[in-house]
């Protein structure tokens, strides 16, 4: 006889289902509802989006690496009036939270995308502060606590929806930042974006993405995300929502048993389209399998 478990959560407000999002960057709503019932999953993390539609980078911009892949998409999105007019329409038959990623270059682009996010059916903004901050140079939001904490404090303001901010782990003490962002207001906190990677083409002695370098992410990151999410629990009070190289149910809960309250699914969807469903089905057995009855036991 398997025992019954509870996988629901709350997350900075949010009752979910289970603790099992998609990660920004890999989530289509549309190609991923051809094969699973979204409905599923505790929450949706949309692709990132900008006030203005915005290019991305040029091709190519994915290469495969051991352990994982390199991607230098560059946030390429259609802008806040298309998600709005497209996006959440086809999410709203789904029933499942929605949680939109924010991308700017400046403190006035992020806060308007969130004006304009701000009366929607979105229920919580992730902010995405590895975008390059164009007025100090293109340096990353979140690579430097003092503009970590004035972009999150700026959106705060603004925001009607709980704020979520996602770490970059390209710095030294990913806990100074953590704690910047959480004495700025920041509801809620998501680690670890992409680490900085790049491969060489040997044909060409060339780097193989346009862009030179580019996020690495899959199973290869698993232990610094691990490492990054145990330190942060440590740092901050505010839920954490893990991700890095989770493909199993068992990563999973490592990141749960590690301080993370939720956990996201990224790259092991572009491999497994079924990955973030999978995730939430392994976190079951495991719990059935080992004796824990709900999500709380489980972290214990």
């Amino acid at each position: 006889m398997s025992m019954k478990v509870d996988l629901s959560v709350n997350f900075a407000g949010l009752t979910l289902k289970n603790p099992v999002m998609t990660a920004s960057g890999t989530f289509s709503a549309k190609a991923s509802s051809e094969f699973y019932d979204i409905s599923r999953l505790g929450a949706v993390i949309t692709k990132g989006v900008a006030a203005q539609p915005w290019m991305g980078n040029p091709t190519p911009r994915i290469a495969e690496t051991y352990g994982g892949m390199l991607n230098a998409v560059g946030l390429q999105n259609p802008g806040a009036k298309a998600y709005i007019e497209e996006e959440l329409p086809f999410l709203a038959k789904y029933d499942v939270p929605v949680i939109a990623n924010l991308a700017g270059h400046s403190v006035e682009e992020y806060c308007a995308v969130t004006e304009m996010l701000n009366d929607t059916d979105v229920k919580m903004f992730e902010l995405n502060i590895s975008c390059p901050n164009v007025k100090e140079g293109g340096i990353g939001f979140g690579t430097d606590p003092r503009m970590a904490a004035a972009v999150t404090e700026a959106v705060k303001k603004v925001a009607k929806k709980p704020l979520m901010v996602k770490l970059t782990p390209n710095v030294t003490d990913i806990t100074a930042i953590a704690k910047a962002v959480e004495d700025a207001g920041a509801d809620a906190i998501s680690l670890i974006n992409t680490l900085l990677g790049m491969r060489i083409d040997l044909r060409t002695k060339k780097p193989l993405l346009a862009n030179g370098t580019g996020g690495f992410s899959g199973p290869a990151v698993k232990p610094v995300a691990i490492r990054m999410v145990y330190g942060v629990r440590r740092a901050v009070k505010v839920p954490i929502l893990g991700l890095g190289g989770i493909m199993t149910g068992e990563d999973a809960a490592e990141f749960l048993m590690a301080g993370a309250d939720a956990v996201a699914v990224g790259t092991a969807a572009l491999v497994n389209p079924t990955a973030p469903v999978d995730v939430v089905e392994g976190i079951r057995t495991f719990m059935e399998q080992n004796g824990y009855s709900n999500i709380a036991a489980l972290k214990a």
